[in-house]
């Protein structure tokens, strides 16, 4: 599958990660081409991996099995429309790894009916740890599902969803995620620093437990409620701690939080989607 040739549009952070990614799967270089107006992004790109470069979009598409689709949400009906009649005339697999840019309205403005693998990836598959959701439109093959899948599992974890709609809620909750991981890291530190650790310590601490914690979660069998309880010694300090978070309710803060940025996100999409 790895001979598949692949084309980038676009050389920004996600698509350095995904091309970083495929050649430390065993992905030919060769096979890779990367478009981008900006020659500075081109040179950091050269300086992953010796792919070929062009800063011509429309003649990356010429010869692709894959053309993924790593701009920005604000530029992606300019880029869809300048596009629209190669990919017509080499029908490659489209992915686009762009927040907020429906299936209908990228098909709308691709023309015909191309194969769209639409994606949701966060920034942790800048180091090989990401999480992506995919979602296939119906004229994706089951061929096609897999050469996707290749692609962004070589920066992480990859599951399929049937209801695009669904990407909302995986933008709350994976694709924005991490922002709230680190929000808790910088509490956890700024909290032990209160407490009278130094800024390194306390920060070296926050981040290892943060660490051991989601290492300890992903290769055991059991769910985080249990792994929760585990470490709560009835009477202890941990219990106590958890009863100060339960109290300020935490769940419902997430809740609400989660909900806030699905809302924005299908908000967001309204907004591109009206071109």
């Amino acid at each position: 599958m790895n001979d598949a040739q692949i084309s980038f549009i676009g050389a920004g952070n996600m698509a350095r990660s995904l091309v970083g990614g495929l050649v430390a799967d065993g992905w030919n270089p060769g096979r890779i081409r990367v478009a981008d107006p900006d020659p500075v992004a081109l040179d950091a790109m050269r300086g992953i991996a010796p792919v070929e470069t062009t800063p011509d979009s429309v003649a990356a598409v010429a010869g692709s099995d894959v053309l993924v689709l790593a701009v920005k949400p604000q530029v992606m009906h300019a880029v869809a429309t300048d596009l629209a009649a190669a990919v017509r005339e080499q029908q490659p697999l489209v992915v686009s790894v762009a927040a907020g840019v429906r299936e209908a309205d990228l098909r709308r403005w691709l023309g015909d009916e191309p194969a769209i693998v639409r994606c949701m990836p966060n920034t942790p598959a800048l180091v090989q740890s990401g999480a992506t959701a995919l979602y296939a439109n119906p004229f994706v093959s089951e061929s096609r599902r897999d050469l996707a899948e290749s692609v962004l599992r070589a920066v992480g974890l990859t599951l399929w969803i049937d209801d695009e709609g669904l990407l909302d809620a995986v933008t709350a909750l994976s694709g924005s995620g991490p922002a709230y991981f680190f929000l808790v890291i910088e509490a956890l530190q700024e909290g032990g620093e209160q407490l009278g650790l130094s800024a390194g310590v306390a920060r070296l601490l926050a981040l290892q437990t943060a660490f051991g914690a989601a290492k300890m979660a992903l290769e055991s069998p059991d769910d985080a409620a249990t792994l929760r309880q585990r470490v709560t010694s009835p009477g202890g300090t941990t219990e106590r701690a958890l009863r100060v978070l339960e109290d300020g309710d935490l769940r419902g803060l997430f809740a609400r939080a989660l909900a806030a940025a699905r809302d924005r996100s299908r908000e967001l999409a309204d907004q591109l989607g009206t071109d």
